[in-house]
């Protein structure tokens, strides 16, 4: 077992991170006993429902483009721990995020006893890890840090930074009932990361959440920038590996550029990428063509239509909530002339699996449930039961075994020209794919 496995495992024993508790004072007790390692660095902080991945991922690329060295923490990761710690877009080694973690100690464990003598819950597994990246990345140290923040936002324990941009990406249901039962009180948790004086860049909303965004920005006396309003798309096209995409920025028009994404929201991810990096750089002057270039080329996004097998197709796609899933269909039409589609399907028993099928439905020629390795799975013959539910006519095969699910769609789709498969439901099941894949040379 690596530094990196052996560290993750010891994390695991706290309390995970579909269970956050909805506090600040003690992250932020955590970080202040390590002297605040984040305190002199500049942050952009990512928040909303989807997106956000994809979002921090082009910001950070852009600013590698600019020439800034960059510390990206994105959450959760699909096959390696480390995957969520990157400086320059590489991830940490294990061993170094090791040293870094035991240097954490003495402090975590004043606040664990402190937490514990009040008859509170001990650092999380999310407060531990948003403080190690701090860590790590003023170690480095890097001269920007991009943090996607893990569950809403106004207690996030992302949510001890002051950021100098706050980015939002389209907000909808989800997490409904730790966050709020409506768009309207999850965009007021959300809209907690803006800080005072502050510029925020938000994607497209619906008109409540973006009421929320405008009255908290107005409240902290922030600078709201909206798409449609202040920046846009103004030229999105398919392309050979990925898309064109052309943006009118916060500070005037850029040259369209490739970029290897796939599906139209994407090219939405590309522009709020673009407008919080000028928001970053004051808003007042362009980036210049060649970083849009390069940082476009450079923004890719792991598990994100992500292809990972040929002969036949398979594509891995993390959307695991209706709003995901609707853009992950569109991109689906979009993209490809598949004869046929195999979708393998798994999905956590927090998510709204009913809804993710039903948008889902109409592009599956076949739906292979299955259950990842994840104790929140729901159970195959649930979803199958689900899924028949929803979409009474849907041809549905079952399968508790990943490597069978895949290998059923597989096989199916290998028995005519043009057909394919598609992963998707759940993060976990995206990166068991993903490794089942690599393990069994589906590229070779």
């Amino acid at each position: 077992m690596d530094a990196a496995e052996t560290l993750f495992r010891e994390l695991l024993t706290r309390t995970g991170e579909a269970t956050p508790e909805p506090r600040l004072d003690a992250v932020r007790r955590f970080a202040q006993l390590l002297g605040d390692p984040h305190a002199d660095l500049p942050v952009i902080q990512v928040a909303g429902t989807n997106g956000k991945t994809s979002t921090s991922r082009a910001i950070a690329a852009l600013l590698r483009a600019s020439g800034l060295r960059t510390g990206l923490f994105t959450s959760p990761h699909l096959r390696s721990f480390t995957e969520r710690f990157l400086i320059d877009g590489e991830p940490v080694e294990g061993e170094k995020l090791a040293e870094i973690w035991a240097e954490l100690q003495p402090a975590l464990s004043i606040v664990d006893a402190e937490l514990a003598a009040a008859g509170k819950a001990r650092i999380t597994f999310f407060e531990a890890l948003a403080v190690l990246a701090l860590a790590v990345f003023a170690d480095e140290p890097v001269e920007v840090i991009i943090l996607e923040v893990g569950m809403g936002g106004e207690w996030d324990a992302t949510n001890i930074v002051t950021a100098d941009v706050a980015v939002f990406t389209p907000i909808d249901l989800d997490h409904v009932g730790i966050l709020g039962d409506t768009i309207a009180e999850i965009a007021r948790t959300k809209a907690g990361i803006i800080d005072a004086g502050a510029t925020v860049v938000s994607a497209a909303q619906t008109p409540e959440a973006l009421a929320e965004l405008r009255a908290r920005a107005q409240q902290q006396g922030a600078q709201l920038r909206v798409e449609g309003e202040d920046f846009r798309v103004r030229d999105d096209r398919v392309a050979v590996g990925g898309r064109f995409v052309a943006v009118t920025g916060l500070a005037g028009d850029y040259p369209g550029a490739l970029a290897p994404l796939f599906g139209a929201h994407q090219a939405q991810n590309l522009a709020v990428a673009v407008a919080a990096v000028e928001a970053f750089f004051g808003g007042d002057r362009p980036l210049g063509e060649e970083i849009i270039e390069a940082g476009f080329a450079i923004a890719d996004s792991p598990g994100r239509l992500q292809p990972i097998g040929v002969e036949p197709p398979v594509y891995v796609d993390a959307a695991h909530n209706p709003h995901g899933a609707r853009a992950l269909v569109a991109a689906v039409r979009e993209s490809f002339e598949f004869t046929g589609l195999a979708v393998v399907f798994g999905a956590l028993s927090d998510k709204d699996a009913a809804g993710v099928i039903a948008e889902l439905a109409p592009i599956a020629d076949l739906l292979v449930t299955t259950q990842s390795s994840s104790p929140r799975s729901i159970p195959a013959d649930d979803l199958t039961e689900i899924a028949l539910r929803v979409a009474p006519d849907l041809e549905v095969a079952t399968w508790e075994g990943v490597p069978d699910a895949l290998d059923t769609a597989r096989d199916w789709a290998a028995r005519e020209p043009g057909r394919g498969v598609l992963v998707c439901g759940s993060i976990v099941l995206v990166g068991e794919a993903l490794a089942h894949a690599e393990t069994e040379g589906w590229n070779e």
